[in-house]
């Protein structure tokens, strides 16, 4: 299953050349990860604060194709995978609104579900099992 986040380049987002700096592709994608969340009914105050389960980034790549500048529109397409009972993945493509076509970028972002207070993983709450094979595609 995947999801659709729709996203404008603001001026914040770019660095000295104009173009948006690296680390914010990433920032991108995580907005586009908690409104997934929150569309499937998550409570992201709760979800992200600090209770007895946890689900932090053990990894994260972005691939860049073209480049991006204020003002331009995106799309953010998710397609999260559940990789075992206590870890995840999301593949991530940037595609230009205007210009569907131009692919601008990929990017990857691996979780893993631990108990804050042992540090060793844990299954998945449900919550994250539900929303993993409920994201629907929206465009």
């Amino acid at each position: 299953m995947s999801f659709t986040y729709n996203r404008t380049v603001r001026f914040q987002d770019t660095d000295a050349a104009g173009v948006v700096y690296f680390a914010n592709v990433l920032a991108m994608c995580h907005e586009a990860y908690e409104d997934s969340l929150a569309k499937v009914g998550i409570n992201l105050k709760t979800f992200f604060s600090h209770t007895a389960v946890a689900v932090p980034i053990i990894h994260s790549s972005v691939d860049f194709f073209q480049p991006m500048f204020c003002g331009d529109k995106l799309l953010i397409d998710g397609i999260p995978q559940r990789l075992s009972d206590s870890k995840f993945e999301i593949k991530y493509q940037v595609i230009d609104a205007a210009s569907p076509q131009r692919h601008l970028a990929d990017a990857l972002t691996r979780h893993v579900c631990i108990d804050t207070n042992t540090r060793t993983k844990i299954i998945l709450p449900d919550g994250m099992i539900n929303w993993l094979y409920s994201t629907t595609k929206k465009r």
